[in-house]
């Protein structure tokens, strides 16, 4: 999973917040081809700096950087939500090159439609399958019954 990571002290009001870009350019992590290292957590380390209570002196590295300072103002301009991007990330798709939405929607709708009408056809053989060995049944019930 991709996330900011955003710092905040404790005992202190909030007059900046500091967000670092966890996500953007960030290969995914995975069990087997790509684990979780001490490595993927030196830039943040580096940029939280040495002091475990927060109090190191930190620098904004800007729109490249990963690091970035936000005045409160600026979060509660955004109506307080922490969701805050400004790198590019290039391992998205570039949205001038997306197919227009109706095609992208008529797509979703037809890969849908598949899988519901295998669905369908699946549960239609199980009900066939029971309908057929109900009345087998019924057909040995009245068989000895008789």
């Amino acid at each position: 999973m991709k996330a900011n990571v955003i710092f905040f002290q404790k005992g202190r009001s909030t007059e900046d917040v500091w967000i670092f870009d966890a996500r953007s350019n960030v290969p995914g992590i995975t069990k087997k081809d790509r684990p979780l290292t001490a490595q993927h957590f030196a830039e943040f380390e580096k940029a939280y700096g040495k002091d475990p209570n927060g109090l190191s002196k930190r620098t904004d590295t800007g729109e490249a950087g990963r690091f970035r300072k936000f005045h409160v103002s600026e979060i509660k301009e955004r109506g307080y939500k922490l969701d805050v991007t400004w790198l590019k990330d290039d391992s998205l798709e570039d949205a001038d090159e997306l197919p227009e939405p109706q095609d992208l929607a008529a797509e979703a709708i037809t890969e849908l439609e598949a899988v519901v009408g295998e669905g369908l056809a699946k549960v239609r053989e199980h009900l066939l399958w029971v309908i057929q060995n109900h009345f087998q049944v019924c057909n040995l019930i009245h068989e000895r019954l008789s």
